[in-house]
């Protein structure tokens, strides 16, 4: 029993926390009854439990938790902090409670998660319970699903939310337990109670069995809709009011208001989005552009399936939508039609919104095709179109729509009229604008005309819904014209219309009609005059008066606002009038003359510059009368002021000439319409002349009558401008006495008083006095209109002169300015004129407050500053305010970034010590002072907080706070305290002194307004506490106040917000409103200060007629349109503290221009830098979207708030896309003044303006991208560089734009990325472009890579990141693009590069596939012809760039073409042909640096190549002549004009048309054919060469492939190709110039040829194929023997390697090296034999013996050991010495081998080892021959007896004899005659001494002459260069460095190539390359024209590498220094154009 006394003794809660269950239990109960006694909810008792309450359901003891259960419950009903504990409890309650057995337990635990949810903590609950409901003990589910059961149906749908539970519903019934399935059943039922048929679709996947059960229940639940029984906390008064209504038996109001209260739910949320983009077939789009209708309606179903989808994910349906689109518009069958339409009605539906962007596009085309009769698709056109239309507005369609309407035919017109009908049916009169209506009204007024019925009909419908929408008076003035019948028609239509919104809609405007919303006119309909009899009775009293107290407000509309204040304004038509200026173009004199002499006498014009005085007198006479006589509209003014400024014009003499003059001017800007471009021509000579005596006052007349034509404002600044800029004293004088007198006459509005003032001072500080008086004079005439203020801006001048000045005001003083006289009749209605002048004083006085001259004092408020004032220690504190003061009171005006200075300020103002507070408050009043207007930014941080100060306890520190709250309203209008909940948050505060300050407050403010912000509303139920506050002065005032608040929200309103007060309540606040109603002031009523306006009480004499009746004027009071321009009276001069000027309307009109004074943006020390840092260190979002989401814009909108002016904000975030123009077009003026706050900002600009991207609408796209353009011309002027930050979080979604369909967006993006590369490096650009070219969007990734190609081609290679190699790779994938532009785009882009880069391009971009590289090839082959754009561009780029330009510039410039002259040759050397003048002859060597010289630049014309005869060059190919042999004379003129008309006709041999082709190879054969010309064909074998083979390639892919083409036309040209080669082939010095690339891609060109099956079908295939033979055998025999077996070598080294080969090839290639080792013993002194053993070293390294042995075919090793068992025959030991250009012999086996054959041969004989080799040499051809010798033998005989084979035949005959000495050939000469016999001995004769003869050329000469490299035989066989041909001997070993040196000088490929070898051996190891180039070969002429260049690019990094030149070209050089030569010419060539 110890124990237990011991936990007695105990306090509760540690009682409660005891081990002993007991002792648990007590606790428990003692808790509960003390949780049952505390009263009040606050207590500090509570939170001793808070840690505790957890432990109360989660106890181990059944018994005790039940104890524990029932505490916790009583806890949560009544303890304030029982929220804190929701998470916890809850989830305790789910695990430990659920599952006990007891149920009482688990009611428990039901109800304590009810009564969370009704103490508002709702969210957190259901939160616990989903998460219950995937446990795994199914009790704890069902308990769980019981719960949200009960929740939903006692709190109803608003405050559950269904969603989730919804989410998990399918799930649970799938679940194996059956009280699971059964509880889900019920909550399913539940939930159709609230939502009713929106739960179908997302339970459609549930079994069928399940779903027929719910159908069941779901019928018998009662039709009515529910009601919650249980309320939150804050909805406990409803109940209250529910439960009166009921018991009083009224149901009317409480039904309407209920019915409000359960939320519509949309089953759409509550569907899971699908992605289907994916899951289109793949070959969809090519199937849907297929010619066969099935296919296409395949295609077509597969997507209707797919778009059944209820609800579908986001993403970039462009193609789609544009596929759909096309079939609507195009296809034949209208079957596949209407399945489109389906198919985007389904895409529409489950897109909604996200649809919006495409509609554009679809509309038209669905408008256009209504054409169609057939029913059905008529029918799914509507459904389409109607489904397009929810997803966008009518606005965005509205054009598209309205150009469909003057359609020819009627059934489009039908259809378009009713979808218009059907539109408007489901707008409201606000979304129905008039702007909108108008277009609409305009087109279906011709339709009711239209001579089709049905046309008129549907007319008639769509007019009688619109009426039916926006109401007759919106309507009517539209329907002018409309005839009674017709008018009928219509109103009998618009009965008939039921609108989508039902009676909502009508309800809405009724309620509209008479509820007097605060800036909502209320329009006077006859409704409106019934239901507002009662409330209006008392208005019209104090109405009448209202007028007479303040001219210039509400009555200045012109007419009643109409319905929803749509109506036009008085504001509107004056500010129209006023813009509504003339524009006419400067027309030029002659046309002048023209229009002059139309309209005066010939006479007069003649004599205008007479030198006669009286002459021009007479003149000028005759041209005033004709002036007076003109019609307004006929009479040509700038025509008329043009011919009197004709000379002398204003230089006149004669004073009575001049005088006319200047009448006449006058005459033509009054009777005239007389433009400000007339103006400008006049203007200068009056001013010349006002301070004339004799002619100034004409001058001055002329002056004012352009004032009045062209607006005082514009004629004041020019005139002012134009007499301070010149020296005349007196004319200045007169120009300040003329405006003076102007500014009088026409009154101050809108003039520029800061271009004013500077002219002023000027004026002031002249030494002429009269000048001085002048200017003091206009001060005094503008403080009439200004006010004191204006004094401010001379308080600097000298005091003598100060002294006049304030002199002149004083005069002024009490005087008011006199009533304007001018400018008005063109510019306002009679109406309004009296309003009008009675504003314009307010103008002046509020638009000096922007021109105060501001200083920037936030760098004077230090951080040091700050922390002075927030000191512990109050004397430093009162430090740091007296410095601020000092600060403020120093720089008089100041600007409203002040720095950290508001959050120091703020704490001051509670601070402990009350001296202090005060202090703080006369700082924050002068801060007002001096901040003017714009220390409304600082109202929400700075000015609340004053608010709460009201609260004091001591009186004299109220008062202050009261003087500046006042002082600060005074600056800012009232609008900013009112709006927000702030000003609602401090009146709920239980402090009476703050309550009844506040209140008294806004009993003095209240009245002045003309309308409030509607969070007015907000503090209506503060207000209402505050009449029952205990304090006595609380009531009072909250009962002064109360009218004030009626008056501008309505008797309805606040009786409504009585509803939430207790019954007892209630019934006292409603009988004060009744009292309140009856003293209830009209709202514009202005206090009596405003009589001091001028034109007192003349208005509305005038006006009340205009507003007719009196409940119009009262809607016209309602919301008052005063003129913008007045907007900004923000109450500052001393005659402006009009009610008005503080407070304008909430509506946008004012809102506007309000408080639009200050900068835009304020700039925020660090802002920029602590945001970068803020989104690093991850604690804001980083900028990273598909689609914005909400949290990104309200993240976006707090970073703004603190440096964006509030207003501005405002715009940008507004939901209505117009107000986001106005932000634009404010950010676009403010861009140059702000620069600063532009720049801070400019992180926050930039991601606004991406949010604008996502935004549908066009407008506001082109808006932000104009802006966006001038913003990066600012940005790139002030050499300002983006950030990282800046730029990712920008530049992706400025890319996403560049795929827009809207050409001009395109372009402007274009233009913006352009600009980009200004302020930010291209380099870094170029992966975000990459990046967009990955877009779905084809138009996107097209744009992208051209965009690609031109940083490329303005930056060079240095751009492409991360390297040059991988970005090609990822450009080259687009060339197989199923899109023809990207495909276009991607090529365009490579052959840019190819430009800059040369053929480096081909290693970069990778293996492609053929058809790929096929269509590279051929683009590079169309732009070769074009010179290449070098990138110059780089060289004048933006120093950021400067590093990489520099590096790639010198690179680039290495080659040694020093001399050349500049631009030229900076162009040359970009486009690297470096000079190889050596290796061209001299006769074919152009004088360029001479054609170049002559005029020293090649920019522009080039005069002195005429003596250069080029015209005659290019004769032959602009006209290319029938006649082919027309050519040849050209071929005479063996000088410079050759090499390029070769180079020309060369390049056309590659040309994709046939003909073309054909006839370049026609001229080339005739050239060959004839000895003494062929050899003009030197040096362009190699060009000659690629062209052919890639003629081959283009007609072996393409034409072959082209059904359309002749066949018989490829043959022709095979057989001219094929000539021409065999041609070449007979003369050995130009054969032997082919290189070993060239000879390379030439064999496989010829091989694929015999083997292309495709050749061997045709009539005349065989023949070719035979040709094709000959060649081979020729090639081979007359190539240079080193070139040609190297590159047969590489040829079978790629066919081995490539898989696709066939062994067809490999076996033809290894034929021709057969071939060659025969020829072997007759040329092996000529061999380069160093290079072969290098390719054969190669050869082995890549194919080792064992990997050769693995071939299918055993031909490849026998080939090889024949060769080198031949080689090693032919030079015995010596062989060993060749293995110099091999540097890492270990790598092969070659060495090993070769040793192994020369031991074989040492141990046999010579003779034998002779006979050996022989046999070696020939076994193989034996073995393959033996079988097949007859069958060899017969075919020889065959060619030999067909006539055009007979060579050939002979030639294969001599061969087969030498090869097979003893073969017989007996038997098939026996059977012929004896004639053939001879003739085949005779044939064999021929050959052998042909043979015999050209064998004797001398060894030496072997290889080509051309080249000028002996081989010398010495024993070593070592090569000597040019000057080194003594033949000293070498050996390898002592010599290798030496010969290495040679190697690079000379080359053995005998190339003069400074170092590098070609790309296939860059490396210094060999073999690699050579495998990995069998692309790179592929081109490699084309290569190794570039390589030359690239050699000299390296060639001083690399002069002392060596590398092999295992495949190098034998001439390269030579032909790239004549296509230099080539590009040269066609460069003067075009500059001569």
């Amino acid at each position: 029993m110890g124990d237990d006394s011991e936990w007695v003794k105990l306090p509760v809660d540690q009682k409660c926390e005891h081990k002993l269950w007991k002792a648990r239990l007590s606790g428990y109960e003692e808790a509960l009854k003390i949780f049952q006694k505390i009263k009040d909810e606050k207590s500090p008792e509570w939170s001793k439990f808070l840690g505790l309450i957890k432990k109360f359901v989660t106890d181990s003891n059944a018994v005790v938790q039940l104890k524990g259960l029932e505490a916790a419950l009583v806890y949560v009903e009544n303890a304030h902090v029982a929220g804190k504990t929701t998470g916890e409890v809850v989830s305790g309650v789910v695990s430990k409670v659920f599952n006990q057995p007891k149920a009482k337990a688990k009611e428990l635990g039901i109800e304590i998660c009810l009564m969370y949810i009704e103490i508002e903590k709702g969210e957190a609950v259901q939160e616990e319970l989903l998460k219950g409901l995937d446990n795994k003990n199914p009790k704890i589910i069902v308990a769980c699903i019981e719960t949200l059961r009960k929740a939903l149906s006692e709190f109803g749908s608003k405050i559950i939310l269904l969603k989730p539970i919804i989410k998990v519903l399918p799930k649970l019934f799938e679940s194996r337990e059956k009280a699971v399935r059964d509880e889900a059943k019920l909550i399913a039922v539940e939930i159709y109670r609230w939502i009713r048929d929106a739960l179908r679709p997302p339970l459609q996947s549930i079994n069928s069995v399940q779903l027929k059960e719910l159908e069941e229940e779901w019928v018998k639940l009662p039709t009515g809709a529910p009601k919650p029984s249980r309320f939150l906390r804050s909805q406990q008064e409803l109940e209250a009011k529910l439960e009166q209504q009921q018991s009083a038996g009224g149901d009317t109001e409480g039904g309407g208001d209920d019915g409000d209260e359960v939320p519509q739910i949309d089953a759409y949320e509550l569907l899971e989005a699908v992605e289907i983009l994916s899951k289109l077939p793949k070959d969809f789009y090519d199937k849907i552009e297929a010619k066969k209708w099935q296919e296409r309606k395949e295609a077509l179903e597969a997507v209707e399936v797919l778009v059944k989808n209820p609800k579908l994910e986001a993403g970039d349906y462009a193609d789609l939508v544009k596929a759909l689109k096309k079939v609507v518009g195009k296809d034949t069958n209208v079957m596949l039609v209407a399945l489109a339409a389906k198919c985007l009605t389904g895409l529409a539906v489950g897109l909604r919104k996200k649809f919006g962007q495409y509609a554009g596009h679809v509309v038209p085309t669905i408008l256009e095709k209504f054409k169609e009769k057939k029913p059905q698709v008529v029918q799914a056109l509507q459904e389409a179109i109607d489904a397009i239309f929810l997803t966008t507005t009518l606005q965005n369609i509205s054009e598209d729509v309205l150009a469909v309407m003057d359609n020819k035919n009627p059934t489009i017109k039908q259809q378009t009229s009713l979808f218009i009908a059907r539109s408007f049916r489901h707008c409201t009169a606000s979304t129905l604008p008039k702007s909108l209506l108008k277009p609409f009204c305009a087109a279906l007024l011709k339709h009711i005309n239209d001579s089709a019925p049905d046309v008129r009909d549907a007319a008639f419908e769509a007019l009688g819904t619109a009426l039916k929408v926006v109401g007759e008076k919106a309507v009517n003035p539209f329907l002018a014209d409309v005839d009674k019948l017709k008018l009928d028609k219509i109103k009998e239509c618009s009965e008939k219309v039921e609108l989508v919104h039902g009676k909502k809609a009508g309800l809405a405007a009724d309620k509209k009609e008479f509820k007097p919303v605060p800036g909502r006119a209320a329009a006077s309909g006859a409704t409106g005059d019934k239901d507002t009899k009662d409330i209006s009775a008392p208005k019209p009293g104090p109405l009448k008066k209202a007028p007479a107290t303040k001219p210039g407000g509400p009555p200045k509309k012109g007419k009643p606002a109409a319905l929803g204040g749509t109506g036009s304004t008085g504001t509107k038509s004056k500010k129209g009038l006023e813009t509504k200026e003339i524009v006419e173009p400067e027309l030029s004199i002659e046309v002048c003359e023209e229009k002059a002499s139309a309209v005066l006498p010939a006479t007069c014009i003649q004599l205008l510059d007479s030198s006669n005085w009286k002459e021009r007198l007479a003149c000028m006479e005759e041209f005033q009368k004709a002036v007076e006589l003109m019609d307004r509209t006929e009479m040509p003014c700038q025509a008329l002021v043009r011919m009197l400024a004709k000379k002398p014009g204003w230089k006149e003499t004669n004073f009575q000439v001049m005088q006319m003059k200047l009448h006449i001017v006058a005459l033509i800007a009054q009777k005239g319409n007389f433009s400000k471009t007339s103006a400008q021509i006049v203007l200068d000579g009056l001013v010349d002349k006002i301070g004339d005596v004799k002619c100034g006052n004409n001058a001055k007349e002329a002056m004012t009558a352009i004032a009045e034509a062209c607006m005082l404002p514009w004629t004041a600044e020019q005139v002012m401008s134009m007499a301070f800029s010149q020296k005349n004293p007196k004319n200045q004088s007169e120009t300040l006495n003329w405006l003076s007198n102007a500014i009088k006459e026409f009154g101050f509005s809108g003039l520029n008083v800061k271009a004013f003032i500077s002219n002023v001072k000027t004026a002031l500080a002249a030494t002429n006095p009269a000048v001085r008086t002048s200017a003091i004079t206009l001060l005094g005439v503008m403080y009439l209109y200004v006010g004191p203020s204006l004094r401010m801006f001379f308080e600097d001048e000298k005091p003598a002169l100060l002294s006049q000045i304030d002199a002149e005001f004083e005069k002024m003083q009490g005087q008011n300015p006199p009533a304007p006289t001018r400018g008005i009749s063109k510019h306002s209605t009679s109406g309004t004129e009296e309003g009008e002048d009675g504003d314009e004083p307010d103008d002046g006085g509020n638009d000096v407050v922007d021109l105060l001259p501001r200083t920037e004092i936030s760098d004077k408020i230090t951080s040091e500053l700050a922390s002075k004032i927030g000191d512990k220690n109050w004397k430093i504190r009162k430090e740091g305010l007296d410095e601020v003061a000092g600060i403020i009171n120093e720089a008089k005006f100041i600007q409203p970034n002040i720095g950290e200075l508001p959050t120091a300020l703020k704490g001051r103002l509670n601070d402990s010590n009350k001296i202090l507070v005060q202090q703080t408050l006369n700082i924050l009043q002068q801060l007002a002072v001096a901040m003017g207007p714009n220390i409304k930014q600082h109202v929400k941080n700075l000015g609340i907080p004053i608010i709460t100060v009201l609260g004091d306890s001591k009186n004299n520190v109220r008062a202050a706070a009261l003087a500046t709250v006042n002082a600060w309203a005074e600056q800012t209008g009232m609008k900013e305290w009112l709006e927000g909940e702030d000003l609602s948050e401090e009146l709920k505060k239980e402090n009476p002194f703050l309550r009844q300050e506040l209140l008294g407050w806004l009993a003095e403010k209240l009245p002045t307004l003309r309308s409030t912000p509607t969070d007015l509303i907000l503090c209506v139920p503060h207000l209402y506490s505050c009449l029952e506050d205990r304090n006595g002065d609380v009531r009072k005032k909250a009962q002064d106040a109360l009218p004030f608040f009626m008056m501008h929200l309505g008797y309805e309103k606040m009786a409504k917000a009585t509803g939430k007060l207790k019954p007892t309540s209630k019934d006292q606040v409603l009988a004060m409103l009744e009292k309140a109603k009856a003293n209830m002031p009209a709202k514009p009523a202005a206090p009596a200060k405003a009589t001091s306006k001028p034109v007192g009480g003349s208005a509305p004499a005038k006006f009340q007629p205009a507003s007719a009746p009196v409940e119009d004027s009262v809607s016209g009071t309602v919301e008052p349109k005063p003129d913008p321009k007045k907007a900004k009276a923000l109450g500052v001069s001393s005659k402006a503290k009009t009610a008005q000027g503080k407070k304008v309307p909430s509506k946008t009109s004012l809102k506007e221009d309000e408080d639009k004074s200050g900068p835009i943006f304020i700039v925020v020390p660090n802002g920029k830098e602590q945001r970068m840092k803020d989104e690093k260190g991850l604690k804001v979002l980083k900028w990273n979207f598909t689609t914005p989401r909400d949290e990104y814009i309200e993240q976006l909108k707090t970073q703004m708030s603190s440096c964006v002016a509030k207003w501005l904000q405002d715009e940008m975030f507004h939901s209505d896309f117009q107000h986001h123009n106005k932000a634009l077009a404010v950010m676009v003026d403010h861009l140059e003044s702000e620069k600063e706050g532009v720049i801070g900002c400019l992180d926050l600009i930039l991601k606004w303006l991406t949010l604008r991207f996502f935004d549908t609408n066009t407008s506001v796209l082109m808006k932000a991208l104009e802006y966006l353009k001038l913003l990066f011309t600012l940005l790139s002027e002030e050499e300002y560089h983006l950030t990282e930050n800046e730029a990712s979080s920008f530049i992706p979604y400025l890319i996403l734009k560049v795929g827009e369909p809207k050409d001009v967006i395109r372009k402007d993006v274009r233009a913006i990325l352009n600009r980009m590369c200004l302020v930010y490096p291209a380099s870094k650009m170029f992966p975000f472009i990459m990046e967009g070219t990955k877009s779905k969007n084809s138009k996107q990734r097209a744009e992208c890579l051209e965009e690609l190609g031109c940083l490329v081609e303005s930056y060079g290679m240095n751009v492409c990141q991360p390297t040059p190699g991988k970005a090609l790779k990822e450009i080259a994938i687009h060339i197989g693009d199923r899109d023809n532009a990207v495909r276009n785009a991607a090529l365009n882009t490579i052959v840019t590069v190819y430009n800059v880069h040369g053929d480096q391009v081909f290693k970069l971009i990778g293996t492609l596939s053929e058809k790929d590289m096929s269509m590279l090839e051929e683009r590079i082959k169309r732009s070769a012809k074009r010179p290449s754009a070098a990138p110059v561009k780089q060289v004048e780029e933006k120093p950021q760039r400067a590093q990489s330009i520099s590096s790639n510039t010198n690179m680039l410039r290495k080659g040694p073409a020093e001399d050349m002259s500049s631009r030229l040759n900076q162009a040359r050397s970009m486009s690297g042909h470096p000079e190889a003048a050596q290796m061209v002859r001299r006769e074919f060597q152009l004088d360029l640096d001479e054609i170049e010289n002559d005029n020293g630049t090649v920019r522009c014309e080039m005069p002195e190549l005429v003596q250069h005869k080029l015209d005659d060059i290019f004769e032959p190919v602009l006209i290319p002549e029938p006649k082919i042999r027309a050519v040849s004379p050209h071929f005479d003129d063996m000088h410079s004009n050759t090499a390029s008309t070769i180079n020309f006709i060369i390049s056309q041999v590659a040309s994709g048309d046939i003909n073309t082709s054909i006839q370049a190879l026609t001229q080339i054969d005739e050239v060959l054919r004839q000895e003494d010309k062929a050899e003009a064909m030197s040096g362009h074998i190699d060009q000659f060469l690629i062209a052919t083979f890639m003629q081959l390639r283009l007609i072996y892919n393409t034409h072959m492939a082209d059904e359309k083409l002749e066949k018989d036309e490829i043959i022709k040209l095979y057989s001219c190709i094929i000539g021409n080669m065999i041609s070449l082939f007979q003369i050995e010095s130009l054969a032997r110039e082919a290189s070993t690339g060239v000879l390379k891609d030439l064999m496989h060109g010829l091989i694929t040829l015999m083997l292309d099956s495709r050749i061997e079908d045709l009539e005349e295939g065989q023949q070719v194929i035979r040709s094709v033979n000959l060649l081979v055998v020729k090639v081979l025999e007359k190539s240079d023997q080193t070139n040609i077996l190297s590159a047969l070598l590489v040829l079978l080294q790629d066919s081995l390697l490539a898989t696709a080969s066939s062994p067809k090839f490999s076996e033809l290639v290894m034929k021709c090296l057969w071939r060659m080792v025969r020829l072997l013993p007759d040329t092996i002194n000529s061999i380069n034999l160093d290079r072969i053993l290098l390719d054969i070293h190669i050869f082995m390294k890549v194919f080792p013996k064992e990997k050769l042995k693995q071939c299918k075919s055993e031909f490849p090793i026998r080939t090889l050991k024949t060769l080198l068992h031949t080689l090693c025959k032919l030079k015995g030991p010596k062989i060993l010495d060749h293995l110099t250009m091999i540097d890492n012999k270990n790598e092969s086996e070659l060495e090993a081998h070769l040793c192994r054959m020369m031991k074989h041969s040492m141990d046999q004989t010579g003779s034998k080892s002779d006979k050996e080799t022989e046999k070696g040499a020939s076994r193989i051809d034996e073995k393959s021959s033996k079988a097949k010798v007859n069958d060899f033998l017969a075919e020889i005989f065959k060619k030999i007896g067909s006539k055009e084979n007979t060579k050939e035949g002979l030639a294969e005959l001599y061969e087969y004899k030498k090869k097979y000495s003893d073969a017989d050939i007996e038997p098939f000469l026996k059977n012929s005659s004896q004639f053939f016999q001879s003739y085949v001995e005779r044939g064999l004769r021929v050959i052998e001494m042909e043979r015999e003869g050209k064998g004797r050329i001398p060894i030496s000469t072997g290889i080509s002459p051309q080249m000028e490299v002996t081989c010398v035989p010495t024993p070593t066989s070592t090569v000597s260069s040019i000057g080194n041909t003594n033949g000293e001997e070498v050996g390898p070993s002592v010599y290798l460095e030496r010969l290495k040196i040679l190697r690079q000088r000379c080359g053995l490929d005998n190339t003069k190539q400074d170092d590098r070898p070609p790309l296939t051996s860059l490396l210094s190891k060999p073999a690699v390359p050579t495998v990995a180039s069998s692309t790179d070969m592929l081109h490699s002429k084309l290569s190794q024209l570039r390589e030359s260049r690239e050699q000299h690019q390296h060639s001083d990094l690399d002069s002392n590498q060596t590398h092999s030149s295992g495949t190098m070209t034998t001439s390269s050089s030579s032909t790239a220094n004549i296509d230099d030569l080539k590009k040269r010419l066609e460069r003067i060539k075009s500059s001569r154009k």
